[in-house]
């Protein structure tokens, strides 16, 4: 009896260290991310003031991107030097926000797509005060509709709609898509976009893609290759 405690106790004891190795990586995982943001300047700080502002009212937040990925939105905006950003689900503007942050550096603008006129009108109220107003240009309507309008090309398109939706706009927008620019797809793990876009972007031999879990929804990061 003894030894078949002896045989026992090490698998225990390592599962347990596994356990508390795994919360201690989450933990210091997360940290950086729990931290605000620093300004660099008075600009970003004028437009992380309206983001917070946006964080601390529920009512305000509708269906946006947590905080992680909105920062993510910014790194890769940023990174890629865009000038021409396209969003698909404008909501409040939370997300549009955090690609400002990137477009002021790079000198780019946005155009981002929302169908409900309510939602809408509180997006621009936020990109007024967040002083982006000037760059940032929001179209109301169905977007499955609106986008074929568009002709400018695109270095960095941000699908955050209808999930069902995806595979339309990657099939209308990404012939706009510069090589070398981003299509990056918001819940891509919770709740799922259609399965058949999921194939698009993984088995098209013109993209490469990778799944990014920074947050639970899901980021799905898709390069147009050169």
């Amino acid at each position: 009896m003894s030894r078949t405690k002896a045989r026992r106790f090490p698998a225990f004891l390592f599962s347990l260290l596994s356990l508390v190795l795994i919360s201690s990586l989450h933990a210091v995982c997360a940290q950086p991310d729990a931290r605000p943001p620093r300004a660099r300047d008075a600009r970003e700080k004028k437009i992380l003031r309206v983001i917070q502002k946006i964080e601390e009212n529920r009512s305000l937040r509708y269906l946006n991107v947590p905080r992680a990925d909105g920062r993510v939105l910014r790194l890769l905006t940023e990174s890629a030097g865009a000038r021409h950003v396209v969003e698909i689900g404008t909501s409040t503007g939370y997300s549009g926000l955090w690609i400002c942050l990137a477009l002021k550096k790079t000198g780019g603008r946005l155009t981002t797509y929302e169908i409900d006129p309510e939602r809408a009108a509180i997006a621009r109220r936020h990109f007024k005060q967040a002083g982006v107003e000037g760059m940032v240009r929001i179209i109301i309507g169905d977007a499955h509709k609106e986008v074929v309008k568009l002709k400018e090309p695109i270095d960095v398109l941000f699908l955050d709609a209808d999930k069902s939706g995806y595979l339309d706009y990657l099939k209308k927008l990404l012939p706009l898509v510069r090589p070398g620019g981003l299509i990056l797809a918001h819940n891509t793990t919770f709740p799922p976009p259609d399965p058949k876009f999921i194939k698009a972007v993984t088995e098209s031999p013109a993209l490469e893609t990778i799944f990014w879990n920074v947050s639970r929804a899901g980021m799905g990061v898709t390069l147009k290759k050169r």
